[in-house]
């Protein structure tokens, strides 16, 4: 039903009187001339439209019923993509093998979150695990660019590029850091602070939290 209301928006039957043929109604949404005439009908029974037949055709509007009732599906619309650049993941802490004090540490990396993250992050990274019923929603952090952090080397080795997303932790602000090489498994993220996040947000290893991403 409102697949029809919505096509005979798409007309701009929401503005004015237009001339309708319940075939050429049908082709657009993949319906019969029958169907088509059928949907019209239950349009019109429901109040949403108000139709005329004469020997030159129907002439169709939407009523303001109908057009309260597109309104409102246009609000729904609305609360799903405003918030479409955030996600939301359930982690738990886990201890970490250490290497992520020495990976933000590094000057290369360090100036690069001063400038482009604005922050002068703790040496250390808060290590959480996602919840197994959010990984297809993590995924998405795979396809998106974030914020590059590009390689550098020094003494001899170098080091890989990393992209970041600005994150909550628990409504703290922090940042998500992946690097493009990555010593953990695909269900782990490293975030980033300027705080010790453990010590701020009373963490401690196998507690939950709720990461919000920004993407």
């Amino acid at each position: 039903m409102i697949e029809m209301l919505k096509a005979l928006a798409l007309m701009n039957a929401s503005r004015e009187v237009i001339k309708v043929s319940c075939k050429d109604l049908g082709g657009r949404l993949g319906h019969s001339t029958q169907t088509a005439s059928r949907r019209l009908k239950e349009l019109e029974d429901l109040g949403l439209i108000e139709r005329t037949v004469t020997k030159n055709g129907q002439f169709i509007t939407i009523t303001e019923k109908g057009r309260d009732l597109l309104y409102a599906e246009y609000l729904d619309y609305r609360k799903i993509f405003e918030n479409a650049n955030t996600i939301k993941l359930h982690c738990t802490v886990f201890s970490g093998l250490g290497e992520g004090r020495y990976y933000v540490s590094l000057e290369g990396y360090r100036k690069q979150f001063r400038e482009k993250l604005g922050i002068d992050p703790f040496p250390g990274t808060l290590n959480l695990r996602v919840a197994k019923e959010d990984l297809i929603i993590k995924k998405r952090l795979d396809k998106e660019e974030g914020i590059k952090i590009e390689g550098f080397s020094a003494d001899n080795r170098t080091f890989g590029p990393v992209k970041a997303f600005k994150c909550r932790v628990n409504g703290l602000q922090a940042f998500i850091v992946i690097p493009q090489r990555t010593h953990y498994p695909g269900d782990v993220l490293e975030v980033i602070s300027d705080k010790k996040l453990r010590e701020v947000l009373g963490l401690k290893d196998g507690d939950t939290v709720e990461l919000e991403v920004i993407l």
